[in-house]
């Protein structure tokens, strides 16, 4: 039976990879065999909630872009998915999190010890499998991402609650802590290809330009989501206290009364008055300064795809920026 519910971004962009993706599959459910029973139930417990699979995608599609047919590809996208997985595993232990993708997390299925010691194996069996790439360059790429996305999750811990900061604080911690991961897995489908150095940075600028526009989107959707469509609960980022940009705008934008407002649901943590915050956020124009940002980074994005050869899986990379914009889950 299949782990992998490709729920990856509908259209041309994932028939492209539609074929590579149940080779990957087939890589996740042989690498989460286990001798200890509790590891593959809970590791399968969250992967088979399926996901957008953008990581993997995004290093498929680039592989694609640059006429790579490694075999490699197959076992470092799902190196890709593992190690995102596992930092939701702990994400959702860090923020106690009740629901993910439209069901329990698995913290609260099987507990925090669980989640987070199956997130730990997922991170060394990602490591167990880089090494059969047998390249240091591969290597570096992905342990530095690794070691830059925990940066990033203790950053931002020590930023909850903190009203006081600013855009560029908050892009510091989404860029090391979200697009990250979305870099490293574009990159990777360069270093694959061979492709000159000029051409890895580019994939690279095209990944973290996507991973930061989709963050910035997925705060947007905070306030403006579906439950139902997003699998998780409406002002979840405001309960754990986190300062994520249409709050640094609306505070910036609105009236003392309003910014005090928003200011004291941060440092509280309180969704008691989050109809009243959403007003504000809403009326401020936050949410489309927040898009308006999402979309340069998407801009960004597609001017570096444009820089790679002309072919439909470019031309998926380009479609890929352009639908993150019209996300509603």
């Amino acid at each position: 039976m299949s782990l992998v519910t490709s729920a990856a971004p509908a259209g041309s962009a994932l028939s492209l990879v539609e074929g590579d993706m149940r080779e990957v599959d087939a890589v996740i459910a042989g690498r989460l065999d286990s001798g200890v029973p509790l590891v593959g139930q809970v590791a399968r417990y969250i992967i088979s909630a399926g996901g957008k699979r953008l990581r993997p995608v995004l290093l498929l599609l680039t592989a694609g872009a640059l006429e790579c047919r490694n075999p490699q590809r197959f076992n470092l996208a799902a190196v890709v998915e593992f190690i995102h997985t596992a930092t939701l595993l702990h994400d959702d232990v860090v923020d106690a999190s009740t629901l993910r993708r439209g069901r329990s997390t698995a913290n609260e299925v099987f507990g925090n010890p669980a989640s987070v010691l199956v997130g730990d194996f997922l991170y060394s069996r990602a490591f167990q499998m880089m090494v059969d790439a047998r390249d240091m360059r591969i290597m570096r790429i992905l342990a530095d991402a690794t070691n830059v996305i925990a940066e990033g999750e203790v950053q931002q811990l020590m930023n909850m609650h903190d009203a006081a900061l600013d855009e560029a604080g908050y892009l510091s911690v989404i860029r090391s802590k979200t697009a990250k991961l979305f870099e490293a897995s574009a990159q990777l489908g360069a270093v694959l290809a061979g492709a000159p150095a000029a051409i890895e940075a580019t994939c690279a600028e095209y990944g973290q330009s996507l991973g930061t526009a989709f963050q910035v989107i997925d705060d947007v959707l905070d306030y403006t989501g579906d439950p139902a469509e997003m699998g998780k609960n409406l002002g979840d980022d405001l309960r754990e206290g986190k300062t994520t940009l249409p709050l640094i705008l609306a505070m910036q934008r609105g009236t003392q009364e309003e910014a005090a407002l928003v200011r004291s649901a941060i440092e509280q943590g309180d969704t008691e008055h989050l109809p009243a915050i959403a007003r504000v956020v809403q009326r401020t124009g936050a949410l489309e300064g927040a898009q308006a940002l999402a979309a340069a980074q998407a801009g960004r994005a597609i001017a570096a795809a444009g820089q790679l050869p002309r072919n439909a899986y470019t031309a998926g990379l380009i479609e890929l920026a352009d639908q993150l914009l019209q996300r509603r889950s």
